[in-house]
């Protein structure tokens, strides 16, 4: 028997990465998942696919509505969905700043505003959110990342005291460098792939990147009754960054 039998959960950011394996985790331990992302093609099978920009208020408002046709009501909701930059201040446009932004922070904030009343009336919901070490330390050529995924932690713990005797507990995870689709953007962006790899590898003291399961087993923790009473939390997946 799986622990989220019976538990309805929407994760955002489900078509690759991290939010691929929170979806698919989620499945084999008996949730029923609407998997959203702005490319639905290759989120887990069994999983209920909503296309989704989680920076317009109207399609989230949307994506709450179909989950609920499909799921009649919300007991979890992941927010996974984000985008990177690597710019420092002098070197990002307001343009980047603000589209970081508007998917990073703003998108985790209207997905929180858009999902918790219904959390609220039932008295129960679990909200984790995905934020990052670069929202913790700073870290070069990360501006705009760093201040967003910053914004998502901060937001995390109003939440977690707004309304901790509601029935709702919000948490996050804070990954380090993560062999994602985003890092082998950036790699294939590199003039020396190779190199660039050797360095993202180096910052972690344990000298590997995480796979996205590892950041995904910790997010289902945090969702799930084992951690009942954890609220507010942030839980660094680091490989050692913050020790160092």
């Amino acid at each position: 028997m799986g622990k989220f039998v019976g538990r309805r959960v929407v994760v955002t950011g489900a078509g690759s990465g991290i939010g691929f394996e929170i979806a698919r985790l989620f499945l084999e331990e008996g949730g029923k998942v609407v998997a959203a992302d702005r490319d639905t093609r290759s989120v887990p099978t069994g999983s209920f696919p909503i296309e989704v920009d989680i920076s317009s208020p109207d399609e989230i408002d949307q994506l709450r509505e179909h989950a609920y046709e499909l799921l009649g009501g919300v007991d979890i909701l992941c927010n996974n969905a984000g985008i990177g930059s690597t710019t420092s201040v002098l070197d990002a446009t307001v343009e980047e700043w603000d589209r970081v932004f508007a998917v990073n922070a703003r998108g985790t904030f209207l997905c929180m505003k858009s999902f918790l009343p219904g959390m609220l009336e039932q008295r129960f919901g679990v909200i984790v959110n995905t934020a990052s070490v670069a929202g913790m330390i700073g870290l070069r050529d990360r501006a705009s990342y760093s201040a967003s995924k910053g914004a998502v932690l901060t937001l995390t713990k109003q939440a977690a005291v707004q309304w901790a005797d509601a029935g709702i507990r919000c948490n996050c995870v804070c990954p380090g460098t993560v062999d994602s689709p985003w890092v082998e953007q950036l790699l294939q962006q590199a003039e020396d792939p190779v190199a660039r790899r050797a360095e993202l590898t180096a910052r972690q003291p344990v000298g590997r990147l995480a796979a996205p399961t590892e950041v995904a087993k910790a997010v289902l923790y945090l969702a799930s009754d084992d951690a009942a009473f954890v609220t507010g939390a942030e839980l660094v997946i680091d490989g050692g960054i913050l020790a160092g």
